[in-house]
């Protein structure tokens, strides 16, 4: 009879077979009331699966990731269960788990509206209120073709079909609705509380723009109505600090049609870049690295060489000269290795650590792209690192450092780690990635940094680390990487003479912290609401005259702070000093530096902040001595 032990290391004997659910009843009646599922020896299951054997088990609430995961793929069930009750002609196809919420794709005859929306999450609630019960059933594959054939679901038996021969094929029923799923899902539909349908899009059938146009529907689920309702509020501050809406409010940047996905700096937005590339690149000097500037377009042979013209040669842009394929580069790795490879390399040159502002493009669909969040040109700070085996841990630790100065330099101070281990197809021996694996362990462990593990999800040439910063809505971005490479560097023929005289393929540490520049500023407008810190501010200061006779005034004493390196403009329109002050508080700039009759006499300045508090005079030197404070202190309080 069944042994069960729980996280604690506890145990619970039974003398006949249980299910999940009788587990949590006799651990506790508020846990069972809690549960949504459970974990067996790992794997996520329903809570009806019966234990006939000694296992180890986790109940699973809401209160774990994996519970509202379950939450709201059972949501989503709910959804097609609700679009099939209403429009029995649609047809479903899948329905999967995404970041805050969940969506299902639908073939329907017609476009859905609004009001169409609107009836489909009433038909949900009224569903989630009659509690159906959901119940597994595990049925052969030609029987599960034949079933959801004859319901008129083409595209669930097409699913079917293309599932490998070995997996089971598994079916969830609640009420008069039957979807094919892995699982698990709740027990029954009164678990489903809190759920808001948010929008309907268009999406290609298995994300292929060759293949029919689907109506895709998303929504969001929470364990309870407070949460809900505290991330609609997020999301509607959300949309108030929306980088497009801050950048044409601001004055930084615009988009056009004909040139898609590629920005237009305007002279305030690029001033921002600057501030970051300049705060970067005096970073990596010191730090040990070189900056570099490779070649723009690149010949195929080279990205055939690297593997990348087979792997991404749909999202290259390419071009044709003198009876030559060109591809523009997509990433900088092949390149920063044929700078490598120029002279000889001992293993006293290691590790040489190589930095480019490389600029890349790749063919993205107009689909999904977005603002500067998601461009097909873009600027990374990249730099690959090369070295040997035994400097892998104390390069990844000397990086790791850097990324959370840089970070905290920025205003993120919450960073979220994911180290992804060896998928099953890579290249390179089970000893190197070994080595690979626990040299980013040990340097993580070594820092005492929390971390997460995502088995498989490493690169086919390497593990990776993957940072993510936490913006001030709690929305996370994931930005910089560490990656282990023992491929590339091999395909392109670098090599080091070793202590012994061999010669051997060094490892290439592919590193970015920010990634791509347009979409690091685009999360800084909407962390800060563009109201951004002194340092980083396009316009750190505005001097305002009160009249015309001030005017030269103000004039020498703008040109004497830009003299001093500091993002200094004047305001001498002939308009009413109040005017000035509110236009220049909603542009967001930090100081205002106003200009009378009495400053003219004191040789001074009126300084007050953009939010309205007056700091009273001070002398251009007391200014601008406070200037450099903010700027050198890099602090993101706001004056």
């Amino acid at each position: 009879m069944p042994v069960v032990t729980l996280p604690d290391g506890s145990r619970r004997f039974y003398d006949h077979p249980v299910t999940v659910m009788q587990v949590a009843e006799s651990i506790d009646s508020g846990l069972a009331k809690a549960a949504l599922a459970g974990r067996l020896d790992g794997k996520l299951v329903d809570l009806s699966t019966v234990l006939d054997r000694d296992a180890e088990v986790k109940i699973v609430t809401g209160q774990d990731t994996e519970g509202l995961d379950v939450l709201r793929h059972s949501t989503a069930h709910l959804l097609a269960h609700a679009v099939k009750s209403l429009y029995p002609s649609a047809q479903v196809t899948i329905g999967p788990v995404i970041e805050d919420g969940f969506y299902y794709d639908f073939a329907f005859d017609r476009p859905f509206t609004p009001d169409d929306l609107a009836a489909i999450e009433k038909k949900m609630h009224e569903l989630a209120e009659q509690a159906l019960a959901v119940r597994r059933q595990v049925i052969p594959r030609q029987q599960a073709i034949d079933f959801f054939r004859r319901q008129g679901e083409e595209y669930k038996a097409r699913i079917i079909e293309e599932i490998p021969a070995d997996d089971e094929i598994s079916l969830y029923t609640q009420g008069d609705f039957t979807d094919l799923c892995r699982g698990p899902h709740v027990p029954d539909t009164g678990k489903l509380k809190a759920f808001k349908l948010m929008k309907i899009a268009g999406a290609y059938w298995r994300g292929d723009a060759r293949n029919e146009m689907l109506q895709r529907i998303y929504g969001t689920a929470w364990l309870n109505r407070k949460d809900l309702n505290r991330y609609l509020e997020r999301l509607e501050e959300a949309e108030k600090r929306d980088h497009r809406k801050i950048a044409k409010a601001l004055d930084l940047f615009h988009l056009q049609e004909e040139a898609p996905g590629m920005v237009f700096w305007h002279p305030k937005g690029w001033a921002l870049w600057q501030v970051i590339e300049q705060y970067m690149r005096q970073l990596f000097r010191t730090s040990g690295y070189q900056e570099i500037r490779t070649p723009l377009i690149v010949d195929r042979s080279l990205w055939e060489k690297s593997g990348h013209w087979d792997k991404f040669g749909e999202e290259m842009f390419t071009t044709h000269s003198e009876s030559k394929d060109y591809a523009i580069k997509p990433m900088n790795c092949p390149c920063h290795v044929q700078v490598y490879n120029q002279g000889l390399k001992s293993y006293r040159d290691l590790p040489l650590r190589l930095a480019e502002f490389g600029s890349c493009h790749r063919n993205e669909l107009s689909g999904v792209l977005h603002g500067i969040m998601r461009v097909r040109s873009f600027t990374q700070d990249d730099a690959h690192i090369f070295c040997t085996e035994d400097q892998i841990q104390d390069e990844v630790s000397r990086f790791i450092d850097l990324l959370h100065q840089v970070y905290a330099d920025f205003g993120f101070h919450e960073i979220l780690i994911k180290l992804s281990t060896r998928p099953a197809k890579r290249v390179g021996s089970d000893a190197i990635w070994d080595k690979a694996e626990q040299a980013l362990e040990t340097a993580l462990n070594a820092k005492r940094l929390n971390w997460q593990s995502q088995p498989g999800e490493g690169a086919f040439y390497g593990p990776k680390i993957e940072f993510s910063l936490k913006d001030c809505l709690a929305r996370i971005w994931q930005c910089g990487t560490i990656q282990v490479d023992f491929s590339t560097p091999n395909a392109l023929g670098a090599v080091y003479v070793a202590e012994d005289s061999s010669k051997q393929t060094p490892v290439m540490l592919h590193r970015a912290i920010l990634g791509s520049l347009e979409r690091f500023i685009g999360i800084l407008i909407e962390h800060y609401a563009g109201n951004f810190p002194v340092w980083l501010a396009p316009v750190q200061a505005m001097a305002l005259n009160i009249t015309d006779r001030h005017t030269e005034y103000v004039k020498k004493m703008v040109h004497e702070m830009e003299n001093q390196g500091f993002r200094v403009k004047a305001d001498l329109r002939n308009e009413k000093i109040g005017f000035k002050i509110r236009e220049h508080s909603i542009q967001r700039v930090p100081y205002l530096l106003i200009v009378g009759d009495k400053e003219m006499e004191t040789r001074t300045l009126a300084v007050r902040t953009q939010k309205g508090t007056d700091l009273g005079r001070f002398t251009l030197e007391d200014f601008l001595a406070r200037l450099a404070a903010d700027t050198a202190s890099r602090s993101t309080l706001l004056p």
